[in-house]
Parts: structure tokens; sequence; C-alpha cells
């Protein structure tokens, strides 16, 4: 039988992870796919990070897109353009795609899987989320016997480095993502990461799988951690939580939550005891129960070790019938389902709050007669020693699950106290048992 031909787009890190695994384990990956697959050729700009000896190169990914002896474009040169019409025009050529992009498939994707199904063929993308987890099989066909209750992980290795950095050794936050800059861990420019864009590109993909609806990034609540200081991670660890970096779905009876943001989570948990640039997913079955995803979220070969995965699926699949494949989503086409997504004021959960009180009699009973008439019942309050010299003092505040709207209102009539000093911080909390 003859080599699956592979067209490769980008020899970045993952490009080059992707060469060197390929050709490292050949042998092995042949006798799992039943045929040889060989680097046909591959388009790049710039440097290399692997040797391309015996690769013919070119600039021009159109080249590759476009040559009749390719049978999968493998797509690791990121960003949407040209990432898109390289892949659009492969799929009209009838080739099928292997790719890592997560933010074109989470903004792109409905447009893409709907070509590869009109043309009858494989768009493959477990390197896009969790690098090395292979967690979009693990949803789609691991659990396909299951109804997915939620969806909670840890999917943004940089932002899990300067949380546990901070926690651990009591630093702030702009000190230790220079230190994460200086390692490669973030960007030049952090912003996709420390925001959380990123996280929220793979929540989306995560998300339509668990629960067979269409990609929507815009419609995920976003908010990142350079607002998280060293004192709220050092009172969650005194009040038994860690603070991560969560991208949260969750299936309601009113719609789907689909939301990124700093969470504070019992330290029992095991995925809050994960910890430096490792990723984890949790995933609630009803069936199965909550199972956890743990691995390197990203890096040349854990993400390479994706990517190869991938394309021996597609080969394994080149000669079976388009209707009886796995679908790209988990569920089949006609079957996804368009259901209300919550805005984050319509997300019932827990919350941290620290504010700046002075130090006299009634100022607490009058907070908490605010939270009362809000409908918000306090689970726990810690307050602190004022600093020599200081009227106001920090009290921590920890509430049980209440809607957002309420809370922010509260929030909004407690900061007008003249007797509370600058803005309340809220952080929102997951027990997720």
């Amino acid at each position: 039988m003859k080599p699956v031909k592979i067209g490769l787009l980008g020899l970045g890190t993952v490009g080059g992870g992707t060469v060197n695994v390929l050709r490292r384990n050949a042998s092995e990956i042949s006798r799992r796919a039943g045929r040889e697959i060989q680097i046909y050729r591959a388009a790049a700009r710039g440097k290399c990070t692997c040797d391309t000896t015996g690769i013919p190169l070119t600039e021009d990914g159109f080249e590759v897109v476009n040559d009749p002896e390719v049978d999968i474009v493998v797509e690791l040169i990121g960003g949407e353009e040209p990432a898109k019409q390289l892949i659009l025009t492969a799929l009209a050529n009838g080739k099928h795609v292997v790719t890592a992009n997560k933010a074109l498939i989470a903004k792109h994707g409905n447009e893409i899987f709907a070509k590869a199904s009109e043309m009858g063929l494989m768009v493959a993308f477990e390197p896009a989320v969790a690098g090395g987890i292979p967690i979009i099989k693990a949803l789609r066909e691991g659990l396909t016997g299951n109804k997915i209750e939620w969806v909670a992980g840890i999917i943004n290795g940089t932002c899990n480095f300067i949380l546990t950095e901070m926690r651990d050794k009591g630093r702030e936050f702009s000190d230790v993502l220079a230190e994460a800059q200086a390692k490669g861990y973030a960007e030049a420019d952090p912003t996709f990461d420390v925001e959380g864009i990123d996280a929220a590109h793979k929540l989306t993909i995560l998300a339509s799988i668990a629960f067979g609806i269409p990609l929507q990034f815009d419609k995920v609540y976003i908010e990142g951690i350079s607002g998280i200081s060293r004192v709220d991670v050092a009172y969650a660890e005194e009040l038994g939580y860690r603070i991560k970096l969560l991208g949260l779905a969750r299936r309601t009876e009113l719609g789907v939550e689909l939301r990124v943001h700093p969470t504070m989570i019992p330290e029992r948990r095991l995925i809050a005891n994960v910890d430096g640039v490792m990723n984890a997913v949790l995933v609630k079955g009803d069936a199965v129960g909550p199972t956890l995803y743990y691995g390197a979220g990203a890096g040349a070969e854990p993400t390479a070790s994706a990517v190869v995965a991938d394309i021996v699926d597609v080969v394994r699949t080149l000669t079976s019938d388009p209707e009886n494949r796995v679908p790209h989503l988990a569920f089949q086409p006609q079957h996804i389902t368009d259901i209300p997504i919550l805005p984050i004021e319509a997300v019932k959960t827990a919350y941290y709050l620290r504010l700046s009180a002075e130090d006299k009699p009634g100022v607490l009973a009058n907070v908490t007669r605010i939270l009362a008439n809000h409908n918000i019942s306090i689970e726990a309050i810690l307050q602190k020693e004022p600093h020599a010299g200081e009227t106001f003092v920090p009290i921590i505040m920890l509430t049980h699950k209440t809607l957002e709207r309420e809370l922010k209102a509260a929030v909004a009539e407690i900061e007008a106290l003249p007797t509370i000093n600058k803005s309340i911080k809220l952080i929102r909390l997951e027990t997720l048992g």
C-alpha cells in the first residue's frame, strides 16, 4: 500500500516537534496506522526548528495545499489568515486537514466543518486544546455514553505558572510575568494569555463538543489574571483555596455557562494542585462522574504527540464512509443544537470578596445588611488586624451561591458607603464537587 503523503504548513515549535516525532517513531506509527506516513513537502518562513533534510521546502503554503500528491494537510502556522484560506483551499482540493489552531477553530470552525462535511473530509484538531492531553478524543469518543454536565479546565500554562509562583513565593503578578517572558512561557505581548483569550478559544471548543452546540467564542465571558494580587492569593490559601484561571462550561436549565476567569477552588481538589505550566481538564458526566485529564498543555513534542495522533486517525479512516466517521463536534451535524449561552449576570456561583473597611463599630453590620437585602448569605468572614497607623482593615468574605447580578448590585452599594475604602475585589468560587 502506498505511503500517505503529508503536506506540512509551518516548521516552528510544533511543526519542528511533529517532524521529529514522525521520524523518530516512524516504525511504531506505521504499525498503528497500517500505512507508512511520509512528510512529502513543507512550507515555512524563517528559520526551521528541526532537521529538514529530504523535505522539499517552499515559503508559499498554497503550493502545498494545491499539490495533487498531498493527501493530508497539517496546518501549524497559527493565526486566522492565511491559515483559514489555506485550510478551505485544502478542503476544496479534497485533502483532509489536521490543525493545532485553536483561535481559527473557535472563531471559524463552524464554516470549516461545514465545508469538510460537504466534501466528505475530516478536520482533526486534537492539538488545539491542552497540547498533549487527548481531551478532544476523551470528550468526543470515550465519554460518548454520558450527558456531560460541566467541563472545567486549567488550559493556559502561562497563567498557571504565574499563579503558582505568586502562591509559592509571595511574588507580585508583574514580577512573575517578566520571568515567564524570559523563560519563553509568555510572549512579548502576553495579552492573549494573561487576559484569558487563549483559554476562551479552548473553552469554546470543549463546550461545543461537550454539549453539541455551535462554536460561539463571541459569547464567552472573559476575565484575565492581571488584576490578581499576591494578597488575594495569600488570603485564598489561608481559607483553604487556590486561585486558578479556570475555563468553565456548565449546562443549566436556562442555558449554557461559558466563562473564563480567576477562580478560587478548594485546595483538596486534585485540579487545584495542578501547578507550573501544566494543564488539566475536569469533566463531569452523568454516568461516569468526574474524570480528570492532566499533562503538558504546550511545548514542541507534547503538542506534536496530539498532531501525530490526529494524522493516524485520519489515515485509519481514509477509506471509510464519511457518514460513519466520528463527527467533528461529537454530535451529528443535524443534531447540533443552538442552546442559549447565559450572560455572566445570570450565572449563579459563590464569591470571594475583599474590602477595606473603617475600623469602627457598625461598619460590618451595614455591609452584611446590604448583602442580606440582595439575598446573599455569608459562608465565612476573615477580618485582619490594621497595619500600624492605619484606620482601615482588610475584611475577606466568602458567600454562598448567588446570582452575579445580585452580587454586583450589592457590591456597588457597599462601595458607596463612606466607611469603605477603595473598590472591592471580587473572585468567583467553584467547589467543583
